[in-house]
């Protein structure tokens, strides 16, 4: 479960400038957060969704898909900077930043997060919020457990996606269509 570090209110500064003790951290409003390192079933489903939709991106040259919780600065004043398990950021928006070596000053158009056992209701509910609120237009949340999808759009209209069901984003990633049981798949 994610919790707060220091009571202090920290910056994209002060969380980059942090030695590396192994630790993964963001910034929700100003306060340092922790989570645990993430399980091999996690990073297996994340590694599984940044390939189909990575090969589909670099297919069409539609962009840039990141892993490894890539930080995206969503807010400043107090700092938000959140890491989700897999990005995508559309080719227009790389054009006029270009590469950033720390963090993605804004959203990224699609936040993929991988549920872990560790993640309360609370918590990931304030990360897609996060991501809406600063502009991310497609937020999914993959839970391995049940193997299902909730797509937000919108975080008062959910979409749960089941395995059968098609997993798009045509405003986006036009003619992407995967079989949501494909993220399962060994």
């Amino acid at each position: 479960m994610a919790r707060p570090v220091h009571s202090r209110s920290f910056t994209i500064d002060d969380l980059y400038a942090m030695p590396d003790d192994g630790c993964h951290y963001e910034l929700q409003a100003g306060v340092l957060v922790s989570e645990p390192v993430p399980g091999w079933r996690h990073g297996r489903v994340a590694f599984r969704v940044a390939e189909l939709v990575g090969a589909h991106v670099r297919k069409n040259r539609l962009g840039a898909v990141v892993t490894n919780d890539s930080g995206f600065i969503l807010s400043r004043s107090p700092d938000t900077v959140r890491g989700p398990d897999v990005s995508f950021v559309s080719r227009e928006r790389l054009t006029s930043v270009g590469d950033p070596e720390a963090a993605f000053p804004g959203a990224p158009d699609l936040a993929v997060e991988i549920l872990s056992p560790s993640n309360t209701p609370a918590r990931m509910h304030a990360k897609v919020a996060d991501y809406l609120a600063a502009g991310t237009r497609l937020v999914w949340v993959v839970d391995p457990q049940t193997k299902t999808v909730v797509e937000y759009r919108s975080l008062l209209s959910p979409r749960i996606l089941l395995p059968g069901d098609a997993l798009e984003a045509e405003d986006m990633l036009p003619g992407l269509a995967l079989d949501v049981a494909e993220l399962f798949e060994l």
